[in-house]
């Protein structure tokens, strides 16, 4: 079946097997490896998207789900401004030492755009619950709520106001 989709601005169009999911089709078709293929069951969130702006688990997305959709993935995560920069969460994670092997990094600042799209001023708490569906075996979570809390200052339209001010 022939498929078509856009993917981190671009538009993807395919032939694919109907079975296909969506984290392969991302990884074999595009070679877009930072989505990462983990516990294939939904639990770990290595390979979280973004499907027409909300995370997704692409291990349960059939690509033919995704026909039509707009979808980003961590090599489509930039500032508007430039493609060159890193987005405020990248950058925090990398400023507040949120990641170790970086395995589940991608999945992690895929949820947490959608976190602060849903909710730009999160708690601690809330947070940790949007986090809920990542699993990351080496940081213990402590400096990735930290990288949210503290891109989600830099985000902040009172952030931007002051920075233009």
């Amino acid at each position: 079946m022939k498929i078509s989709m856009t993917v981190n601005g671009e538009l993807s169009q395919h032939e694919i097997e109907p079975r296909l999911l969506l984290v392969h089709y991302l990884r074999e078709h595009l070679h877009l490896t930072g989505t990462h293929v983990g516990c294939e069951t939904s639990f770990c969130g290595a390979c979280t998207v973004l499907m027409n702006g909300h995370a997704v688990k692409s291990c349960t997305v059939l690509a033919a789900q995704a026909q039509g959709s707009e979808i980003t993935t961590i090599e489509g995560v930039h500032p508007l401004a430039d493609k060159d920069d890193l987005h405020p969460l990248q950058d925090s994670f990398r400023q507040m030492h949120g990641l170790q092997c970086g395995y589940c990094t991608p999945g992690m600042i895929l949820s947490a755009i959608d976190l602060l799209q849903q909710n730009p001023t999160p708690s601690e708490k809330e947070i940790r619950a949007g986090l809920e569906g990542n699993l990351c075996r080496c940081t213990g979570y402590h400096n990735i709520v930290k990288a949210i809390q503290n891109a989600a200052e830099k985000m902040s339209p009172q952030q931007s106001q002051e920075v233009s001010s």
